[in-house]
């Protein structure tokens, strides 16, 4: 039972993570109608900014989150103004292009930046653990954890309960309609660049604990997170969500009880497989166009 908790813990912990990914994805997709490919990049490169500013200052950790994710805001500001809009016309292949090209020129000015040897980043609570039902948790996952969900929270209320959070979804169902009606939709599209940069960083933030803040430490939570769209559905905010958590809990589960060297390719069979019956996600629908 103890080694379940711990499991189901590590699962929220990592879920968590590829949950905030996934949202910052969806959330480009939704307003811009392109796939992001960059949202691991810029989480890695602020999770840099975060990290030397804390090296050099000495600052507390959660001051050192802030300002990276502050950091994201802006690059996030700078990428939609300087880029994204002077394309807005292109094609959607073109686009989904240009953000493996932004991928390309982060990963290229990071070592460049910031140097080429890896960095650490501290965990929120050193060496601290919890009992819970037998099971020995680190302080850090539950943290982890809390401040996840506490972030997603907030983001669905501002979605759901505020003016602008309406103004993103209008612009997320119809954007040319939402035009029409005196919805801004360039700065709805530049909060959201803004916005999904900030995720980014404080899912790379979050996992860098565990490893290390170099270039390719968010390869694995872009490829999960991107899954994890296609596994909830395209159609709605909260199903990227459901399924990253789904993504973390099953690899885990099958990792522990199954095989530890084939349970992250069995996890992604059997998504396949759901996949080929169900092509539109948990929570999306086939879209009929009228003409």
């Amino acid at each position: 039972m103890s080694n379940f908790i711990q499991v189901i813990f590590s699962s929220l912990e990592i879920g968590s993570i590829y949950a905030l990914a996934a949202l910052g994805i969806i959330i480009i997709f939704r307003t811009a109608k392109m796939t992001n490919f960059a949202q691991g990049a810029t989480g890695m490169f602020n999770a840099y900014v975060a990290t030397f500013f804390l090296l050099k200052t000495g600052v507390n950790t959660v001051v050192a989150v802030l300002f990276g994710m502050a950091s994201a805001f802006l690059l996030g500001l700078i990428i939609d103004f300087v880029v994204i809009r002077r394309v807005r016309n292109a094609t959607p292949v073109s686009l989904q292009i240009i953000t493996l090209g932004i991928v390309l020129i982060l990963t290229g000015l990071a070592p460049v930046i910031f140097g080429g040897n890896p960095m650490a980043f501290p965990r929120f609570i050193q060496n601290s653990s919890l009992t819970i039902l037998g099971a020995s948790i680190m302080v850090n996952a539950v943290i982890c954890i809390c401040l996840g969900l506490l972030v997603l929270v907030a983001v669905f209320l501002f979605l759901q309960r505020t003016k602008w959070g309406l103004a993103v979804r209008v612009t997320a169902s119809d954007s040319n309609t939402a035009r029409m009606m005196g919805v801004p939709t360039r700065l709805v599209n530049m909060g959201a660049w803004a916005v999904a940069a900030a995720l980014g960083t404080l899912a790379a933030l979050m996992l860098a604990p565990s490893t290390v803040v170099d270039i390719i430490m968010m390869d694995g939570v872009q490829l999960t997170a991107l899954i994890a769209c296609v596994l909830g559905g395209f159609q709605t905010f909260y199903g990227p969500v459901v399924g990253a958590y789904i993504m973390g809990i099953s690899r885990n589960l099958l990792g522990f009880y199954v095989s530890t060297t084939w349970g992250t390719a069995i996890n992604y069979v059997i998504i396949l497989i759901f996949i080929i019956f169900r092509p539109y996600g948990l929570f999306g629908k086939k879209q009929v166009k009228k003409v």
